[in-house]
């Protein structure tokens, strides 16, 4: 039995920059604006559907959202660079992946793995420090425990860290790779291995 491995390719987007598209206002978009919105408090976020939720409409109060009551259309996708269709009628959904599909838009159809270019992991924000955890779509339950793990473990002031190296690679000379070395020989003592 060949061994699976998560190939997916971690990035952090700065969703201030790009324009997002919820396709949907029921529970699940709600989830997903929440989902955005934590993380990304200053995220221009679109949502088409002909109803919303009394928390999905408190929740675009509270951010850069704009709720269009209208079913969806191709022409939304406009000016969009990443799509989330969370409807509960399947055909909708899969006309939104194709539509994307054919414009290059970075698509996901929620809880339907095969219709993802991208999944909304876990994540861990403290201060400077965010840690995005992925199960490859497979079990959101345990990105999820793992987040409260994270949440957990890794303390409140590991922001005054970040911000101390911070400053203190300001004042290291020499060009990058030695820049890196110093770093990482200073901050080797951070982390220890657990020996049994």
């Amino acid at each position: 039995m060949v061994e699976e491995r998560n190939n997916l390719y971690p990035v952090f987007l700065k969703v201030k920059n790009l324009q997002v598209l919820v396709v949907g206002g029921g529970f699940v978009a709600e989830e997903k604006l929440t989902f955005l919105l934590k993380s990304s408090p200053d995220a221009k976020i679109t949502i088409v559907s002909p109803m919303f939720r009394e928390g999905t409409k408190a929740l675009a109060k509270k951010g850069d959202v704009t709720l269009i009551n209208d079913m969806y259309k191709t022409s939304y996708l406009d000016g969009k660079h990443i799509v989330i269709a969370t409807t509960d009628i399947p055909e909708i959904n899969v006309e939104v992946y194709k539509d994307c599909r054919a414009q290059s838009k970075l698509v996901n159809v929620a809880d339907n793995p095969p219709y993802c270019d991208f999944y909304m992991g876990g994540v861990v924000t403290k201060g400077n420090v965010k840690i995005a955890i992925s199960t490859n779509g497979k079990s959101p339950t345990t990105a999820k425990r793992l987040r409260q793990f994270f949440e957990e473990v890794i303390p409140d002031k590991i922001d005054d860290l970040v911000q101390n190296l911070n400053e203190y690679r300001k004042t290291i000379k020499g060009n990058f790779e030695q820049k890196v070395e110093t770093l990482n020989e200073f901050t080797k003592g951070l982390v220890e291995k657990i020996e049994k």
